[in-house]
């Protein structure tokens, strides 16, 4: 028997939506390269969360997204924020491989 993640009700769905397409969003072919750039200009690793969201990077890099999703962030549960994480860092993994070499010292762990 294979690992199985266990489903997890989302508690605010709407919230959790609206950032969850900023985060699709920052992730899309074309706009992926500018939002790791903007993150290597701040100094912020990529599995660095909470600080991706503080320097709003989601926000630069979907370009003028009227979404503010720090504020957002923290409206959610702490549940819906775990799973809002595990997205992000899933988004993270399927980032092209020549991509993530390229920004290879973000990726790294300390």
């Amino acid at each position: 028997m294979g690992f199985e993640q266990a489903t997890i009700k989302i508690e605010k769905q709407q919230e959790f939506a609206r950032l969850q397409a900023a985060v699709e969003q920052a992730f899309l072919p074309e706009k992926v390269e500018r939002f790791l750039k903007l993150l290597n200009r701040k100094g912020i690793r990529v599995r660095e969360f909470d600080k991706v969201l503080a320097a709003r990077a989601l926000e630069g890099a979907a370009g003028g997204s009227d979404v503010n999703a720090l504020p957002l962030y923290q409206t959610l549960p702490v549940s819906d924020q775990a799973q809002m994480r595990e997205f992000y860092l899933s988004k993270l993994e399927g980032i092209d491989v020549a991509l993530r070499h390229k920004f290879k010292k973000m990726y790294q762990y300390y």
